[in-house]
């Protein structure tokens, strides 16, 4: 069901610290990173985004489900928007996560970003 799971926070250095310690005896290892986000999950499959907040207020979380196929994708894209979401990037290709990544990107009612990814 789901793909991966981003969550704002404070301060990335801590969190960094505090996930990858917690998540290391499951067998999660850290993945991409840089100044402003955070990669931790499986080996190569980071599955929980930690992103710096930077001064947000509202809620931050982002949740990535999975989709069998680029159809599935855009039917979620489509149904979102009907049901009340807000577009933040119709179905696409995205070639500067992975070469196959294709998703789409809604705003819920409540401000969280919300994806159906076909990897």
């Amino acid at each position: 069901m789901y793909d991966h799971i981003g969550l704002k926070v404070k301060d990335l250095a801590a969190s960094r610290r505090f996930y990858e310690a917690a998540l290391a005896p499951l067998g999660h290892v850290p993945g991409p990173h840089d100044h402003s986000y955070a990669g931790i999950g499986p080996a190569n499959e980071p599955a929980l985004w930690l992103y710096a907040a930077n001064g947000a207020t509202g809620p931050g979380t982002h949740i990535a489900f999975r989709a069998p196929n680029h159809e599935a994708v855009s039917a979620f894209h489509k149904a979102g928007l009907e049901a009340g979401g807000t577009d933040n990037g119709g179905a696409g290709a995205r070639p500067d996560y992975s070469p196959s990544y294709y998703a789409a990107f809604l705003i819920d009612p409540d401000g969280n970003n919300v994806e159906a990814v076909c990897p």
